[in-house]
Order: structure tokens, then C-alpha cells, then sequence
């Protein structure tokens, strides 16, 4: 693949994860979400650091304890330091929502 955009299929059953590079301290990610959100009660707690940005679609995030959501547009981009639990709450239904995910660090 040669174009994140690229290869997105009309009907996403189950959120895609592709690896784009990997190395020993890093992995690059493209997600791609359809109406995607965490399970109930699920947290991810990582092991490494993660970089996302949001580059189409629309999304929510939440972390552990935190009061509201965070709410994501294209162009928008958190950093989530390892072990800080964190869930996505929503991705827009209506069009595919494109992350692209660097998790970093030992």
C-alpha cells in the first residue's frame, strides 16, 4: 500500500488494523473504523506509547477517569503514554474514520 486513503472497502464488519512498518521501537498503524468502538467495560492499557492522528472520519475518545471525551476531527492527534487506559467510545457510522496509530518506546 501506497496511499493511506487506498483500498478501503464499501463495508467494514470488523474494524481494520494494517501494520505499515515495523522495528524494534516502533510499529505504524492504519486503522480504519466504521461505527468501531470499544467493547463495554474494555480499556486498552499498552505496553508502549502511542502517537494517533485522526486523518478522516470522526471519533471519540475516552481515558480512565477522565471527565469527558475526548473529540477527535480530521487533523486532530493525541499522545497516550503506556499503561494510560484509554477506550475509543464512537467513530462516525456514516463514513469510514482513518487513524494512522505510531506506538513507540520499550
Amino acid at each position: 500500500m501506497e496511499n493511506l486513503f487506498a483500498d478501503i472497502p464499501v463495508t467494514i464488519p470488523e474494524e481494520i488494523v494494517q501494520t505499515l512498518l515495523t522495528d524494534s521501537n516502533v510499529r505504524i498503524e492504519r486503522i480504519v473504523s466504521l461505527g468501531h468502538s470499544s467493547p463495554d467495560g474494555f480499556w486498552f492499557d499498552q505496553e508502549k506509547h502511542e502517537w494517533v492522528v485522526l486523518l478522516k472520519g470522526a471519533a471519540r475518545l475516552r481515558f480512565e477517569n477522565a471527565a469527558e471525551p475526548i473529540e477527535m476531527l480530521p487533523g486532530s492527534f493525541v499522545n497516550i503514554p503506556a499503561h494510560q487506559r484509554h477506550r475509543v467510545e464512537w467513530t462516525d457510522p456514516t463514513q469510514p474514520t482513518i487513524w494512522l496509530a505510531i506506538h513507540y518506546g520499550e
